[in-house]
């Protein structure tokens, strides 16, 4: 597509000019100036990532590892605070005048510089919020003054509730978000009535099978961004996505490694090692590593795992550094697909340990490498550069199981099917963010492009029966007498593939001017994308363009409290197959969307609340007539509305608290079938609730002592593979959790039991075994019983 991307550079080049010609307007004419200074310790080392802000305003920041800072100043007489926990405060008067730059070296705080290293350690393990989005959402503004629900869950809360992968507990912590049942080897998240797409470090890395369920062991923050922001980042439904932001260097010198063991023989080590490889800080790293070995509560059935991942970042001077990054993940699991349950008779009919699955079946293996390389340069203080390349590459070698029927008396015949797999993607981005000022409104502006282009293989042509002469009966199985049939790789993936391809080359070009009016009190955003892409589905080619705008309001009633408004509109090409072999259109609509945030007691904790209604053409479900899980149906149009209360961080001392309610209704509004319209779209729940609440004592003989307990409580689940308007007969779910843990000094030990109730869980849906059309039987997969994990840490 050579000419799309000539308009492209062609579109960037005269937004970037107009830009900077806008932009020349001086510091002096905007009314403003620069503080630049040193924070260091009393033993004369530099003080990394200490608070500084300018008294009675937003303007603030963090010292770098380095101990350098640099905030933007109104002229007049100010009061600079420097601040960190245990160490206090100091406190200098600056009078900055219109175009100066005001340089303060060597700004001393009461603290030796272990100390520093030491709190430093343990105060990231209490943050539960975050007030910025991470660079790869390429927004610079705190997400208090964002016009849109931007939901960050912090690496403090993924250790205190022991997840392991993106798999396990991880949609507990944001309103509306529920886990749906899955093959096992990724991860599949609804929100706001639809699968929301996964994203790692701003890139789209979704594919209909994919991407492998990332890890947490290199995992810092995970975003949730609600409603459309194609504007912003590569094409993602009108619901949201979520975004994966992985560890960087910090410039902080530390090490720390944690053993876990649990039920079902789970044995798991984890490293994190952050540093300099130079003396002079410019060549930092990051390693972490982790291995796992772990079975599960249905037999025969289990998931070892090992992950890799250096960064390094070279920081040529204080305006430009380079990072490069590389993530290599290994997971060798049973057949994909062993965690289903089957029956003619109602959900719960089986134990919770029951599978399909048997012991002399050969594993799936999946390799998922990921590399990145992140170039950034800051041309002054108000314009910052950033390009960023990505290049994924997953292979996958195994087998899936599925049923052809089972009947009431519990017999039963199973498939096993070839799953070879390959998912290459390549990426790229430049985005340009800048602030100045015209007649008294200022801007922050954000020009950019988009690329990419990806490209899913699998071979699941090879089916075989299991049980072709003796039916597999659930009530009584037997296992280990199977007859293995032979899976053909004597041809190359590309070969046996055939037809199952699923491809998408896209580019879009996006410029975003947010106009702050009476002394940024009022905010208006003005957006644009242009997006063209070519979508190879199953062999036939799709090519789609469209611009779309974007209008968002947001205000500040004080500085802690903001309201805001959003219009935007959705074009996402989608990748499906339809049983009549019609071509699948792209998905085209838009979301309404009001809420207020607030920063509660100094902005230790925040709330959000949010309306929203999204209407969408085209969209995909589920065809619950196919047995393989190919095919897909395509709706006329859905509205889907609702509300949501998001509440995170530190709302007592010592208190941390994430808190969320959602209601959610989605439902079919047009379509040729008129019989279909206001029936219910499968994927949501219609309440949903959630809350982990921890809390560290301080003082006294119990120091260090931390308790935890959190619950999932979904209410009306509509399950996503199943008939438009029917409810599954799934009952309501409800989770309750909890952790023990003691903090002495650099040893961290922590007892976390899930499901202390020992609730029979699971989701899942009806199922139509003959394909009439009428629901003849029941699918499931159930969750842990009651179990217990015990992690011991050490920090270096």
């Amino acid at each position: 597509m050579p000419t799309m991307y000539h308009k492209f550079l062609l579109l960037l080049s005269l937004c970037f000019f107009l830009n900077l010609m806008s932009s020349t307007a001086s510091l002096a004419q905007t009314g403003q100036g620069i503080i630049k200074g040193k924070v260091i310790t009393s033993d004369n080392q530099p003080a990394g990532f200490v608070t500084v802000m300018l008294e009675n305003t937003k303007n603030g920041t963090l010292s770098d590892e380095r101990g350098n800072f640099q905030i933007k100043a109104p002229a007049g007489n100010h009061t600079l605070i420097i601040s960190f926990v245990s160490a206090g405060t100091v406190q200098i008067p600056v009078q900055v005048q219109a175009g100066q730059t005001i340089t303060l070296a060597n700004i001393i705080i009461n603290t030796s510089a272990q100390a520093l290293k030491e709190v430093t350690i343990s105060g990231q393990k209490k943050s539960y919020k975050a007030d910025k989005a991470s660079q790869s959402l390429r927004l610079v503004e705190p997400l208090l003054e964002v016009p849109q629900n931007i939901q960050v869950i912090t690496n403090s809360i993924l250790q205190d509730q022991q997840i392991f992968d993106m798999a396990e507990g991880v949609s507990r912590n944001v309103s509306g978000v529920t886990a749906q049942e899955h093959w096992g080897n990724y991860t599949r998240l609804n929100m706001r009535g639809a699968r929301v797409a996964p994203f790692r470090n701003g890139m789209n890395v979704e594919s209909t099978w994919g991407p492998l369920s990332e890890d947490m062991s290199f995992v810092e923050r995970i975003e949730f961004v609600k409603g459309p922001a194609g504007f912003m980042l590569a094409n993602g439904d009108p619901a949201g996505f979520y975004n994966v932001v992985t560890k960087k260097p910090t410039g902080v010198t530390k090490q720390s490694v944690n053993f876990t063991l649990g039920n079902f023989i789970t044995y798991r080590g984890t490293a994190d090692l952050d540093g300099k490889l130079t003396p002079n800080g410019k060549l930092l790293y990051r390693l972490n590593v982790m291995g796992q070995k772990k079975d599960s509560w249905r037999n025969f059935e289990f998931n070892n795992r090992y992950t890799i991942a250096p960064v390094l970042k070279y920081q040529f001077n204080e305006k430009t550094s380079l990072t490069a990054e590389y993530t290599y993940q290994f997971s060798r699991m049973s057949a994909i697909g062993s965690a289903y349950v089957f029956s003619a008779r109602p959900y719960k009919d089986l134990p919770r340990n029951f599978t399909i699955a048997d012991p002399d079946l050969e594993p799936s293996d999946m390799k998922d490498n990921s590399t990145f390389l992140t170039f950034e340069h800051q041309f002054s203080p108000n314009w910052k550069l950033t390009t960023q390349g990505a290049y994924f590459n997953y292979q996958q070698q195994g087998s899936s199981l599925w049923i052809n029927s089972v009947a009431l008396n519990g017999d039963m015949q199973r498939t096993l099917s070839s799953w070879d797999a390959s998912n290459k993607s390549y990426f790229g981005q430049l985005f340009l963010n800048g602030e100045f000022q015209t007649k008294g409104i200022q801007h922050r502006t954000l020009i950019g492009l988009d690329y990419g282009h990806k490209k899913y293989l699998a071979d699941w042509n090879q089916s075989f029966s299991l049980d072709a002469t003796t039916p597999f009966n659930i009530y009584n199985p037997v296992y280990g007498n199977l007859t293995l049939p032979v899976i053909d790789r004597s041809k190359p993936l590309s070969a046996r593939a055939a037809a199952n391809i699923l491809a998408q080359e896209y580019g879009a070009a996006y410029l975003q001017d947010e106009l702050g009016f009476f002394e940024n009190k009022l905010r208006l955003t003005l957006a644009g994308r242009y997006t063209k892409a070519e979508t190879n589905q199953y062999n036939t080619l799709i090519s789609n363009e469209k611009f779309t705008p974007r209008v968002g309001l947001s205000g500040s009633i004080t500085k802690n409290t903001s309201i805001y408004a959003l219009y935007d509109q959705a074009f996402i090409p989608q990748t499906g197959r339809l049983a009549n072999n019609v071509v699948v259109k792209p998905i085209t609509g838009n979301n309404l969307e009001a809420g207020i945030k607030k920063d509660w007691q100094g902005g230790r904790w925040n709330a959000t609340f949010s309306v929203y209604q999204i209407t969408k053409n085209n969209q995909l479900v589920a065809d619950p007539s196919d047995t393989t899980q190919t095919y897909s149906l395509q709706l006329g149009q859905t509205k889907t509305k609702g509300a949501e209360v998001d509440v995170r961080g530190e709302i007592l001392p010592n208190l941390n608290v994430t808190f969320n309610y959602a209601y959610t209704d989605s439902e079919i509004t047009e379509d040729t079938d008129e019989n279909k319209i206001g029936l219910k779209v499968p994927g949501f729940a219609q309440h949903v609730t959630n809350a982990w609440l921890s809390y560290r004592l301080d003082k006294s003989k119990l120091k260090g002592l931390g308790l935890s307990m959190g619950y999932q409580w979904q209410i009306n689940r509509f399950p996503w593979f199943v008939a438009e308007g029917t409810d599954g007969g799934v009952a309501d779910y409800f989770r309750l959790d909890g952790s023990v843990s003691y903090q002495f000094r650099k040893v961290n030990l922590a007892l976390n039991v899930n499901n202390i109730l020992d609730t029979y869980l699971y989701s899942g849906s009806t199922y139509d075994f003959d394909y009439n059309g009428t629901p003849d039987g029941y699918y499931w997969q159930t969750e842990s019983p009651r179990s217990v994990r015990l992690s011991v840490g050490y920090n270096f």
